[in-house]
């Protein structure tokens, strides 16, 4: 199976918004229009539609909110698809896509992470579709630390771009800012120094492979399915082998542990040259910690295990492309993640 990248976004071109999974409530619409006010401003029309508000657990039944999105999805107008955040119970949708007009139709930018990995991920796996796992449109209007990209910068750049990210070396320990009271915060909160941090041993790495992955709590209930089945994928699409990376939204330590044995024992790391473990602030239990867990889940897989990557739900963000050949350096003093939309870096 071939990747295949949208077409680079230009001013003028549309940015649809819906939200497949969780809604707006009314207490933090202010920031929404804060978050589309920062894509207008970089001269793209927005596109919000129905299913987008509400204080339950989905914006709108599974059957409305699917159609919308197959609708921005399919619309030749609409040049990349970007939700609120993620959510819960995006799975619903799953089922009710038409995965063939997907994969004929024209391939558009699906941006976001969290309960959206249970989106965009299949979307790659099944059509060959780039996606980008970074910021939700509510993070949006933060400015990406020197090092880093936004998912504006990424959706921009032409097929076969390659560029690399390094992390600031710093993060935000715990909290979020509060959108209700802050609704046009556009800094982070960086208060923690921080690493990447290798668990499987010592040493240099240097890998390369395809780019795949997400949020564990959300992948673990798709492996064993046909929207999570990693190991035709590799097949299909990485003969150069996969670069997997994953993250854990807030379950704790044991419980993360339970859903990568069953990750794994389902194929989801088969073709692995190095697994990506994305920093979080989710608890240990008892006297499992958080890379612990991940130790014992991955440890025997016998490739490199990277923790406290800049991808997860913990700040800032480090935008991955599902799809892209990626290559990660691990030293002493360095560590990066270029990525190539198209075949390996030159």
């Amino acid at each position: 199976m071939r990747i295949r990248y949208p077409a680079p976004l230009r001013p003028g071109d549309r940015v649809g918004v819906t939200a497949p999974s969780s809604g707006v409530g009314e207490q933090l619409r202010e920031r929404l229009q804060v978050a589309i006010r920062t894509v207008e401003e970089r001269g793209y029309e927005v596109v919000v539609g129905e299913c987008m508000y509400g204080s339950a657990h989905v914006s709108a039944p599974a059957a409305k909110r699917a159609r919308e999105l197959m609708k921005m999805l399919t619309d030749p107008g609409i040049r990349a698809v970007v939700p609120p955040w993620g959510g819960e119970t995006a799975i619903d949708l799953l089922p009710l896509l038409d995965w063939d007009a997907l994969r004929a139709a024209d391939p558009t930018w699906v941006v976001g992470f969290s309960d959206m990995s249970t989106i965009i991920t299949p979307l790659t796996m099944l059509t060959g579709v780039a996606t980008v796992h970074g910021n939700n449109l509510m993070d949006t209007p933060y400015r990406a630390p020197e090092g880093l990209l936004t998912w504006l910068d990424i959706v921009t750049m032409e097929p076969g771009a390659t560029f690399t990210q390094t992390p600031p070396n710093r993060h935000r320990a715990r909290g979020w800012d509060d959108y209700q009271t802050s609704p046009e915060v556009s800094e982070f909160t960086l208060d923690t120094p921080g690493r990447w941090t290798r668990l499987d041993g010592d040493g240099d790495v240097r890998a390369e492979g395809r780019l795949i992955g997400g949020c564990v709590e959300t992948l673990c209930n798709l492996t064993g399915t046909p929207y999570g089945d990693m190991a035709a994928f590799a097949r299909a699409a990485a003969p150069e082998g996969l670069l997997v990376y994953v993250e854990a939204a807030g379950h704790d330590a044991a419980t993360i542990c339970g859903n990568l044995h069953g990750m794994r024992l389902a194929g989801f790391f088969t073709g692995a040259n190095a697994v990506l473990v994305g920093r979080t602030q989710a608890p240990g239990t008892g006297s499992l910690t958080q890379h612990e867990a991940v130790l014992d889940a991955l440890g025997g897989l016998g490739v490199p295990v990277i923790a406290d990557v800049d991808c997860g739900h913990v700040p800032p963000y480090l935008p991955i492309v599902n799809g892209a050949h990626g290559r990660v350096v691990y030293t002493a003093n360095r560590n990066e993640l270029t990525q190539t939309l198209g075949g390996a870096p030159r």
